[in-house]
């Protein structure tokens, strides 16, 4: 049966995309959409600009560009803005971050050069590793989210924006749990007028981009918009949010290969894990309290994909080891180290070795970029609160409450394009197919 679609607003003027962090994840997505602009890049990595989508029976042969299908904002009418605790302009500090070649840096210098930092709301405890200039002062946390309101406004007059949304591309935070000042936003917004330290620098951006009518996504692994309070607002304001903590190098692996280890059945001991990588982040996750907050993230994943508790005989007590360490002369390209514990017919062992020598910015900024496109989608097409149909894009997706997540790449891949599918009105695929040999 065809859907009858939703009405989704046509993506007119600029699209401003807000960057919490100016760092190596955001200076690569920018110098990534320049480059591609100028048509000296193409966009590798990014669904919504390479992506097709298969439309109808597979004899249709329909299968246009995602871009074409739905209508995203173009990357012509893109514009970023960001805030920092660094001064440096988006070119300083691309270098700095050392992700991208001089040469390719050259080449759009200038459009980099223009991208200057808003000074940031920054507290140290909750990033103990990093230290900067460029931070915002108030009284108390709402008059830094009051700050932030009005850096938005000014940003998307200044730049001539009919629409925004924000990216959280900065550090990790420190381990929260959800608490009392959570749980409402009547509690939150009078714990940020109390300064209540419950109330992390994230979950002020991500207060101050609701409030402004802004969707947020969390590329970090931070308790930031899963709490009550912001759920509660992005429902009232009809905002979509989405997060959590993007999925890049070995979390992306476990997502491919546990699905296809429980798809024929094999069994797992154990899989051991080992992160070696030199940039910020690596410096960040250091920090024993931020680890705890990227571990809980990556440590979630091989849990819900392989379900022990339907499949005791395979799974039950498996061993799950998450190592991350800062090893300055790496850089950006991140390491990871997995070393898997299989078994199969009559209990057989195995075992299968990863070596991926990933680059972390290279594989996260392209999903900064569907993020902020699908979020600019999901609000014109009237969608609000949490979109788990992006959960393809995060190590632990935010879902409804008592909800599972759906961990598995090609179940997330599945129900993304499908939600495009409802979305204008086209037949959901299940891949049955049975119709093909009636």
């Amino acid at each position: 049966m065809i859907e009858s679609g939703v009405d989704i607003a046509p993506a007119e003027g600029k699209l401003g995309i807000l960057l919490v962090g100016l760092g190596a994840v955001s200076t690569t997505l920018v110098a990534g959409v320049e480059a591609v602009r100028l048509g000296i890049s193409q966009p590798v990595g990014s669904l919504t600009q390479m992506g097709t989508i298969r439309l109808g029976k597979r004899t249709d042969n329909r299968s246009p560009l995602i871009k074409d299908f739905v209508p995203l904002a173009n990357l012509d009418d893109v514009v970023f803005g960001a805030w920092d605790i660094f001064s440096e302009n988006a070119y300083e500090a691309a270098l700095n971050a050392g992700v991208l070649e001089k040469e390719l840096l050259a080449q759009v210098s200038e459009q980099l050069a223009s991208l200057k930092p808003m000074p940031a709301v920054f507290e140290q405890n909750y990033v103990k590793r990093l230290n900067g200039n460029n931070i915002k002062q108030g009284a108390n946390k709402m008059e830094l989210a009051e700050q932030l309101m009005r850096d938005i406004a000014d940003f998307k007059a200044a730049n001539g924006c009919s629409r925004l949304v924000m990216v959280w591309a900065a550090s990790t935070e420190i381990f929260l749990e959800s608490s009392d000042v959570h749980s409402s936003l009547e509690a939150f917004e009078k714990g940020l007028y109390d300064s209540d330290p419950g109330i992390a620098p994230s979950m002020i951006y991500a207060y101050a981009a609701l409030k402004s009518g802004v969707p947020f996504a969390n590329g970090a692994p931070n308790l930031t918009v899963d709490i009550p309070a912001l759920l509660e607002l992005a429902d009232k304001m009809r905002v979509p949010i989405c997060g959590k903590d993007f999925k890049t190098g070995q979390t992306l692996m476990k997502t491919i290969l546990a699905p296809g280890f429980k798809a024929r059945m094999l069994g797992l001991e154990g899989w051991y894990s080992t992160n070696i990588l030199g940039n910020r982040d690596g410096e960040v996750l250091d920090d024993p309290e931020s680890f705890k907050t990227k571990e809980e993230s990556k440590l979630s994943v091989l849990e819900h994909i392989l379900q022990p508790d339907v499949y005791p005989d395979l799974y039950e007590g498996f061993s799950h080891v998450v190592r991350i360490n800062y090893y300055p002369p790496r850089g950006d390209n991140k390491e990871g180290w997995d070393n898997i514990d299989i078994f199969g017919w009559l209990g057989y062992k195995m075992q299968i070795k990863v070596d991926f020598l990933c680059r972390d910015s290279i594989l996260a900024a392209p999903l900064a970029l569907d993020l902020a496109l699908f979020l600019d989608l999901a609000q014109r097409a009237g969608m609000k609160g949490i979109q788990e149909w992006l959960s393809f894009y995060f190590k632990a997706p935010q879902t409804a409450e008592g909800l599972y997540a759906e961990h598995d790449l090609f179940i997330q891949l599945m129900k993304l394009k499908n939600t495009l599918r409802h979305m204008k009105g086209e037949e959901l695929i299940t891949h049955l197919g049975l119709e093909y040999y009636d």
